[in-house]
């Protein structure tokens, strides 16, 4: 049996959803996700407006910015705001990407860590300093990328496993990140799904892609999930049990009710594969032993 920081299915808050939110939160879902970078200094009238949604709701943070695979040195000062934003609304739960944005400055594009044992370490030894000034557990995410990392020693599999390893820290899964990464570097995404760390995984993302004039598949969450993302999932709940998944529509935003749509199938899925929803706790707890491959979320 394994606990969660959060619950069910849940959807990224964008502002262009607030109006149609402001009548109030739909049932379907259970909590919300932001990307810290976007509010932290935000204040005035929409400051407010998203403090009433944090005191009423469950978030999660999905970072942009800490670029844990970089050179530059960590923002320490960056990091002590994060961590008071945090604090401030209660998050449930922190996550962030393996990748880098940033050398001289953010960038907010996520770049690959060369696959090597050297980046291992590197990579790990910050996400350990990262966690002790935030003061709770980073869940790394796997990223989309679009180059080749030059230099490997190891392929994607090996690498993301052993920096989880390394660093003993939990695993936000994201299946369309899978699937865009299985198409434009040709590797079998279910395979490459099931040798993940399973037991490491804490949280979810769906979403969708698009595919650029070039045949590449670009990862840019502006369309609804597809087919095979949906049957991703349900491979991840069926192999590591059901864990809290999250819908990302960044760009390209339809109708609430088309999103909830979105958010209703995953619903559907955990109910099939979830074996009951447990009470949500206040913050994110230790990962516990799964039992005959099953979990409670």
């Amino acid at each position: 049996m394994k606990t969660f920081a959060v619950n069910g299915a849940g959807l990224g808050l964008r502002r262009e959803l607030l109006p149609a939110l402001e009548s109030g939160v739909p049932g379907t879902i259970d909590f919300f996700e932001v990307s810290p970078e976007n509010w932290i200094d935000i204040g005035g009238r929409l400051g407010k407006i998203f403090r009433g949604y944090t005191e009423r709701h469950s978030f999660v943070a999905h970072g942009l910015s800490l670029s844990l695979g970089g050179p530059a040195p960590l923002d320490i000062a960056f990091l002590r705001r994060m961590k008071a934003f945090l604090d401030e609304h209660n998050f449930v739960l922190y996550t962030e990407h393996l990748s880098f944005c940033s050398d001289e400055g953010h960038h907010y594009d996520l770049y690959p860590i060369p696959f090597t044992g050297e980046a291992v370490r590197h990579v790990a030894g910050r996400i350990c300093l990262a966690q002790d000034i935030l003061e709770r557990p980073i869940a790394l995410e796997n990223a989309s990328y679009y180059v080749k990392p030059p230099l490997a020693e190891m392929d994607e599999l090996a690498f993301i496993n052993a920096v989880l390893t390394e660093a003993d820290c939990p695993l936000h899964l994201d299946v369309n990140n899978i699937y865009v990464n299985s198409l434009n570097h040709n590797y079998d995404a279910a395979a490459f799904l099931t040798g993940l760390c399973g037991e490491r995984i804490v949280y979810g993302h769906v979403a969708g892609h698009d595919l650029d004039k070039s045949g590449v598949i670009i990862d840019t969450h502006g369309q609804a999930a597809c087919d095979p993302v949906w049957q991703l999932l349900e491979l991840a709940y069926r192999t590591f049990g059901v864990f809290p998944t999250l819908l990302e529509r960044d760009f390209n935003i339809p109708p609430l009710a088309d999103l909830l749509a979105e958010v209703g199938h995953i619903a559907d899925l955990q109910r099939h594969y979830g074996y009951g929803i447990a009470p949500r706790a206040a913050g994110w707890l230790p990962l516990l032993p799964v039992q005959a491959g099953r979990e409670t979320a």
